[in-house]
């Protein structure tokens, strides 16, 4: 029998949770196959078969695990079965199933009975305003007009009308430490709010002008992250403190731009890191981006991904916030929030006219960065958005022609 221990994964990192079983209790694996995922409180990782054979839970899904606790055994001496796949009888201990994203209208794989289905597109009913009652979570006609009879009445998703059920849910290490960082943000930081807004026009028609052949050409979509991330980097080179840390009585001050992009997920927000991002091109930054974005939701981060940024770049626009003060994340010293892009009146050249605009938002800690400098900061890279050109090399390009 060969026992499989919590890994170290961290000097800081004493305990984990058991994620989900990737393989099957009592099924045969190979060896270094992946058998389960665990989640620290900085990221997800698998743990791996030392020896081929037949696999034993010894934990549950969920539980909390410390470092050098068993989670399985492997018997060396079962047999390999003919079909590789084949797994031997067992009770498998399943992951808790992730809510549904409602949707507004009958899909082509929607549950529901063809009856069921015909009256949700006849009434124009919302399937989430359903509560089904078919095996497997299937809407049945009765349900459809139990819903008819109640408009306008809409139970929580898996409770009943008029309930006053609480339910109880352990808070996963991911949550736990981004609570413990969100207040300790609060409490270790001068932290202020400035503002500003960006007329997002050149950018819109940049990227509508030119994104197909981006993506022809470099196999990744032309998102506004890459505009930011640019911007942001040429900014911090020019208003250094922007980019620095406190340490003791010292101030550590970075060459480079790391910038931590905000990634929500499905159990909390996670912040990996793009590295060197003045170095970087904008197909580079977008690749790195998606690539990110991707490991975020899959749960496949290393440590070494969500580590070392040196700025923080959030888009709270993508869930339609108009206006948000980010807070900041420790021990970086500033970050930018971004929001939704909405058609106002501005004042241009004495003419009312409509532009796409955006707020912005600098949360920046005053003990290291003054007033002057994070409004500096947030004037620049408003100027950047709003001529694309300027991130080429930083400069107006007829200016550095005529060397004014």
């Amino acid at each position: 029998m060969t026992e499989i221990k919590v890994p170290t994964i961290g000097e800081s990192i004493t305990e984990v949770t058991l994620l989900k079983w990737i393989k099957p209790a009592g099924s045969y694996v190979e060896r270094d196959a992946v058998i389960a995922e665990l989640e620290s409180e900085k990221a997800t990782f698998e743990v791996n078969a030392e020896k081929a054979g037949s696999l034993e839970y010894l934990a549950k899904e969920g539980d909390t695990l410390a470092i050098g606790d068993l989670l399985a055994r492997i018997d060396e001496s079962a047999t390999k079965p003919a079909n590789s796949e084949a797994t031997a009888p067992a009770k498998e201990i399943k992951a808790p199933t992730p809510p549904v994203t409602p949707i507004t209208a009958p899909a082509s794989d929607l549950k529901a009975s063809p009856v069921a289905s015909a009256m949700l597109a006849d009434k124009k009913v919302d399937p989430k305003s359903v509560k089904p009652s078919g095996p497997q979570g299937k809407i049945l006609k009765e349900d459809v007009l139990a819903a008819l009879a109640q408009p306008g009445k809409i139970a929580f998703q898996g409770a009943a009308l008029n309930t006053r059920a609480v339910r109880s849910e352990k808070m996963s290490n991911l949550r736990k430490t981004t609570s413990r960082r969100l207040v300790d943000a609060k409490n270790t930081t001068a932290m202020l709010t400035t503002f500003n807004e960006a007329d997002m026009s050149a950018i819109l028609s940049i990227r509508a002008a030119n994104k197909d052949k981006f993506k022809e050409v470099h196999g990744v979509g032309l998102g506004f992250m890459s505009f930011f991330a640019k911007a942001c980097s040429i900014a911090l080179a020019e208003w250094p403190s922007v980019n620095a840390f406190i340490d003791g009585d010292q101030v550590l001050y970075h060459d480079y731009a790391d910038v931590s992009i905000a990634v929500s997920t499905p159990r909390g927000l996670t912040v990996p890191v793009i590295r060197n991002v003045e170095s970087l091109s904008m197909a580079d930054i977008e690749k790195k981006v998606a690539e990110l974005a991707a490991k975020a939701r899959d749960s496949k981060l290393t440590q070494e991904e969500l580590t070392g940024g040196t700025f923080t770049i959030t888009n709270g626009g993508v869930f339609g916030s108009l206006m948000s003060t980010p807070i900041i994340n420790i021990p970086q010293s500033a970050i930018l929030g971004m929001h939704k892009i909405q058609e106002r009146p501005v004042v241009i050249d004495g003419a009312i006219v409509a532009r796409p605009m955006m707020y912005l938002a600098l949360s920046y800690d005053h003990r290291i960065i003054d007033g002057r400098e994070s409004v500096g900061f947030l004037v620049r890279v408003k100027e950047l958005l709003e001529n694309p050109a300027l991130l080429l090399m930083g400069k107006d390009p007829v200016k550095t022609l005529l060397e004014i």
